[in-house]
């Protein structure tokens, strides 16, 4: 649908002053979403103020209430917890206390509050806006505010960003935190596993996330654990007896570890509690195994925030400015977050009565009703996870006779292994007999091809790069050869993993069917390339490693620039013409520029960045970190942006260049890769067991139709396949993007958070939605 694009030029902060305080248990990215709130609040030239020590400070006044400059927020992205701090306030919960609060704000003319923290804190807020015209009223009965500043300042507009690392608020995908905390536990049960193989030992691993199962499900979900407790599906009477019978048999097939994820609310299904000890002490004395406990604790809330959390919080950070300068005396107050890609609002009241039911069900013994509550994005992991976890006895699987291969293509993508692993399971138990191509289309041709099996794909979801291998080659030049293969091992159905190779390899296949009857089969390409450029997806496995790995060599880089003072750092990143992470990479490190091949630049735009550097210099923040994509232009390369820099800095800024390369194509993938790989993968095979039912005639499989060679994407808030055919009007062949990319819509963004002056459409920013509940058939078909 086209839309008239919408400014927000038009929308002034003029006279507003806005309060950020955050508040309840901390969570990383809280400061990317304080640094977001102060740099939009000032560039729409509002006053913006800091609110120390959360409800506290409010309460307490004097200090803890302080405006802030531009430069108040520098070098703060990268911090992890909150440098405004947090404090649990008991007074803030009494009338008193609130009074108090009330005359602390109207005495600096605060009447916008940007609240960061949990649903207790959001909860607190609301109830404050309700009762603030009769708390000016009493002031005012007081004698402690005058009869004018009780009708200039008559209303309160609220608006929350969760910040959680539990993920336990209904309406939000993903809570501020969350993603950070994964990559914490992940990076642990890394390097447990490899302890743990040595000595052929089983760990029982305790997470955070109080009464939500979300932390550990997802890690269950991207370390491939042999057993989850969440307090949402507590497990069914005897689960003793099934969990020993589990691991036991896992250790049959020679898997020398096992891995079990306990959340810290788990329970059983006679909501008695089921802790770490217990599960230890029960393994020990059941089957003898060498166990051992690690209860991570508040290591979770640590460390530096991911790329993913950064970028959440900076987009929540500005939408939340947004909301506060549009908000009116009739607006409830609510929440921003994201759907699928999506920003959204959502009346605060409706998320929380909802966060509220989940516990009420729990409560009432409801778990499949409160698994619901939870919201789609943690109904389909549990699904998910169902499907990988535990493998049924042979005698129990359906048999189709079906053989479905799969193959990776193109340059290698952190995320790839899980896809693999997450396809060959579920194929096995839609009762098809998997294949593993080695070395892409190129293997295929010379025959290398294998069955696989359940057990050959154990761990795989932790190994980076591609174990299957894979090549660049397109099928072109070896169709006879490949159809040769497929009729040999009759292959009735293909899973190709990659890039925008992968996809033009589909493409090619289609095109090949009118000579060849045997790719008149099923196909399914799932998008994996760190680049992000495949046509038909939002998001590609791998991209997230990668970026991970951009933003923390930026990280170090800028700790070093910030170390000599008055110097520049060039940063040539990957990606080929698609500039996605130069630009989400210059977005999550506080880059001054990126340059991308999608918005053309010229000699006076380089010359205006050398300004803008020249005049940062003079301030507090005496660094300058700028992003280049390897293809953005073909004469302002890398060494020419550098010398330019170099020369028009001289006697201001010193510059160095640095050149990432592969380091992005590698590393264990990133908690968001495995899962993301993990569910789409699932997701593929479903589908392509449904088309191979569709197309069975006459004893053999027949699909010619264009809806049978699809791409598995990510649009917006969807999971869609899409015939490879219709994406090919949706790009652009010769520099291999689509020709329309979401995430130019955040590059604004970073220009603003920057200090430029620049244009931000904000048709897409939220209306105020209500949370919506999803059928279990929605979920299951994926049509949400």
């Amino acid at each position: 649908m086209d839309h008239q694009p919408k400014f927000f030029e038009n929308l002034s902060g003029t006279g507003k002053a806005i309060g950020v305080l955050t508040s309840g248990g901390d969570a990383q990215g809280m400061n990317a979403a304080v640094r977001a709130v102060v740099r939009m609040g000032i560039y729409v030239k509002a006053k913006v103020y800091f609110i120390y020590e959360g409800y506290q400070g409010m309460v307490d006044g004097g200090d803890n209430i302080v405006e802030v400059s531009w430069e108040s927020v520098s070098s703060i992205l990268q911090v992890g917890g909150t440098v405004i701090g947090s404090a649990r306030c008991k007074s803030f919960r009494t009338r008193e206390g609130r009074l108090q609060a009330a005359c602390n704000l109207v005495q600096r003319g605060i009447t916008n509050l940007c609240v960061i923290g949990g649903d207790g804190s959001l909860t607190g807020a609301n109830l404050f806006r309700e009762e603030w015209s009769g708390l000016l009223e009493e002031l005012a009965q007081k004698g402690k505010i005058d009869r004018e500043a009780v009708k200039k300042y008559a209303y309160l507009n609220i608006v929350g960003m969760v910040g959680s690392i539990d993920n336990d608020f209904c309406g939000t995908d993903m809570t501020i935190g969350t993603d950070s905390a994964l990559h914490r536990i992940i990076e642990v049960v890394d390097a447990i596993m490899t302890t743990a193989q040595s000595h052929q030992r089983t760990f029982v691993l305790e997470v955070m996330g109080r009464h939500c199962g979300y932390l550990a499900l997802v890690s269950a979900l991207a370390c491939g654990a042999d057993w989850v407790f969440i307090p949402e599906y507590p497990p069914e009477e005897g689960w003793e007896d099934s969990m020993c019978v589990k691991l036991s048999e896992n250790r049959a097939r020679k898997k020398r570890l096992n891995i079990i994820i306990v959340a810290e609310g788990a329970i059983d299904c006679h909501n008695k509690p089921i802790t770490s000890e217990k599960v230890k002490d029960l393994v020990v004395q059941r089957l003898g195994f060498d166990t051992r406990v690690t209860i991570l604790g508040h290591v979770q809330r640590g460390g530096t925030p991911s790329a993913f959390d950064r970028i959440l919080a900076s987009r929540m950070g500005v939408e939340a400015v947004l909301a506060l300068l549009e908000a009116t005396p009739a607006t409830p107050a609510c929440v921003v977050s994201l759907c699928g890609n999506q920003s959204v609002r959502l009346p605060l009241m409706e998320c929380v009565q909802m966060t509220q039911e989940v516990q009420k069900a729990m409560d009432e013994g409801r778990f499949v009703e409160a698994v619901r509550l939870r919201g789609r994005s943690f109904e389909n992991n549990l699904n998910t996870y169902k499907l990988l976890s535990h493998k049924k006895p042979d005698a129990e699987l359906p048999k189709t006779n079906f053989n479905v291969a799969v193959l990776n293509v193109g340059a290698p993508a952190a995320g790839m292994n899980a896809a693999v692993r997450a396809a060959v399971r579920v194929g096995i138990t839609e009762g098809h007999k998997m294949f593993a191509v080695i070395d892409g289309f190129e293997g295929f041709s010379r025959g290398k091809i294998k069955e696989i099996s359940w057990g050959d794909v154990g761990g795989w979801t932790g190994q980076g790069g591609s174990i299957l291998g894979t090549k660049r080659t397109l099928p072109a030049k070896y169709l006879e050869k490949i159809a040769d293969q497929m009729r040999t091992n009759n292959i009735n159905a293909l899973m190709v993993i990659g890039g925008f190779e992968a996809y033009e390899s589909c493409l090619q296949l289609h095109e090949a069917r009118s000579c060849y009857e045997e790719f008149c089969v099923p196909i399914c390409v799932l998008p994996a390339t760190i680049s992000n450029n495949v046509p038909g997806t939002d998001f590609s496995i791998g991209a997230d490693t990668a970026l991970n790995a951009i933003v923390e060599t930026c990280d170090r880089i800028k700790q070093s620039a910030s170390g000599t003072k008055r110097r520049v750092f060039i940063i040539e990143t990957m990606g080929g013409y698609c500039g996605y992470l130069a630009n989400m990479g210059a977005l999550a490190a506080g880059a001054d520029a990126a340059y991308i091949f999608e918005e053309q630049f010229d000699i006076r735009e380089l010359q205006a960045n050398v300004e803008h550097l020249t005049e940062k210099m003079k301030t507090s923040i005496q660094r300058g970190l700028v992003l280049r994509n390897e293809n953005c232009n073909e004469n302002y390369t890398t060494d020419f942006i550098y010398q330019l820099y170099s020369e028009e800095g001289k006697g201001v800024f010193d510059c160095r260049k640095n050149v990432l390369g592969h380091m992005q194509q590698g590393g264990a993938p990133s908690p968001f890769d495995r899962n993301f790989g993990t569910k789409i993968s699932a997701k593929a095979m479903q589908w392509i067991s449904k088309k191979l039912k569709e197309t069975y005639r006459k004893g053999k499989i027949f699909a010619n139709t264009d809806d049978s060679v699809c791409l598995l994407g990510m649009r917006r808030r969807n999971l869609v396949f899409q015939p490879v055919a219709e994406l090919k009007t949706e790009t652009d062949f010769v520099h291999r993007i689509p020709k329309e990319q979401w995430w130019l819509k955040l590059r604004p963004l970073m220009k603003i958070l920057a200090k430029y002056k620049t244009s931000y459409d904000v048709s897409d920013s939220g209306q105020l939605e209500h949370v919506a509940m999803h059928s279990q058939k929605e979920v299951e078909t994926g049509t949400i």
